[in-house]
């Protein structure tokens, strides 16, 4: 039997979801945009219904799962009603702009029992989840200090990001909700939550917008150390991560599609190479995580807490640049 999937918001994510839950499986999926002319090309060329009002979408029928991929000031609000709609829901990063109202959505997934998670797709690359794996054997000991250097040109794959919720911190824009926070959830996913934050952020490049584009951070989560530095405007479409623990070190290349360990006393980097993917086959691996999430099966997707948490460090490093002082989170 297939799972009805109602994906809101068919901007460039949307889209991309849409059709990669084509691609996942047993799956009728239906859009909703409120721009018709978005509405109307989508449907079209994807062969499926469309509706250009959220409600009208919940009240025509039901579904299993509804992805939301609105601006994120807008995700909680559309997720509680999806959730009392009786659908899993499968939310965009962030999870928002503010904290006000994750008590209410947590209350709303637990009242409906229905599964929810978060798109933060760096836990569906096998070069982090082999980290990961590799960190929570515990031969390496405790993590002391991480570090993250990452770009990309951001107008090459988000070209029309002027017009769209790039532009506006409010709507989720700016480097730290766009970008960074995809790093900083693999990172507390990898060794922790964030517990203190300091963030320099700044507007170097990036024609017709005023939102910081580059973004340096110190940070502390838990025991370790923690630094960023991330742009959008630079040539490669580049990430390194590399984590130093008690017994070695541990690298993830994004752009190398693999991770590596360095033990203590060894001769060189242990490197673990993942098969090619296109970016597309990443984003089918996370439809394919939710429809199991929905079947009662475990995922590696982003728990609702865990957004929260990086909601928390979204939050905290655009204060901190606000106000130039550290910032600790509870």
């Amino acid at each position: 039997m297939s799972e009805a999937i109602l994906i809101v918001g068919c901007g460039s994510i949307g889209e991309r979801h849409l059709r990669c839950f084509q691609r996942a499986g047993q799956v009728e999926v239906t859009a909703c945009d409120a721009n018709p002319a978005l509405l109307g090309r989508v449907a079209a060329q994807y062969g499926v219904a469309g509706f250009g009002d959220f409600h009208s979408a919940l009240a025509a029928r039901r579904y299993d799962g509804v992805v939301i991929c609105t601006p994120a000031h807008t995700h909680m609000d559309l997720a509680i009603a999806a959730l009392g709609h009786g659908a899993g829901v499968f939310v965009e990063k962030p999870l928002g702009t503010s904290l006000a109202k994750v008590n209410e959505l947590r209350e709303a997934a637990a009242k409906s029992g229905r599964f929810t998670a978060v798109a933060y797709v760096y836990h569906l690359m096998p070069w982090i989840r082999g980290a990961r794996d590799f960190l929570r054997g515990g031969e390496m000991g405790r993590p002391l200090h991480a570090s993250v250097v990452a770009g990309q040109h951001f107008p090459t794959f988000r070209p029309a990001y002027r017009e769209i919720y790039y532009a506006r911190h409010e709507s989720g824009g700016g480097a730290i909700q766009d970008a960074l926070t995809h790093v900083a959830n693999a990172v507390e996913w990898l060794i922790g939550p964030t517990s203190r934050v300091f963030c320099d952020a700044g507007h170097q490049s990036l024609e017709g917008v005023t939102v910081e584009d580059t973004v340096n951070v110190t940070a502390r989560n838990g025991g370790a150390l923690v630094s960023y530095a991330l742009n959008q405007f630079q040539a490669p479409n580049e990430m390194t991560l590399q984590i130093h623990c008690e017994g070695g070190s541990v690298r993830v290349e994004g752009h190398e599609q693999r991770w590596s360990a360095f033990r203590r006393g060894a001769d060189g980097w242990e490197h673990h190479k993942a098969a090619p993917l296109e970016r597309d086959d990443l984003f089918i691996a996370q439809a394919r995580a939710f429809l199991d999430g929905l079947g009662g099966q475990p995922t590696a997707l982003s728990t609702i807490d865990e957004a929260a948490q990086t909601l928390r460090f979204n939050l905290a490093a655009l204060e901190s640049a606000r106000t130039g002082k550290a910032v600790e989170i509870p």
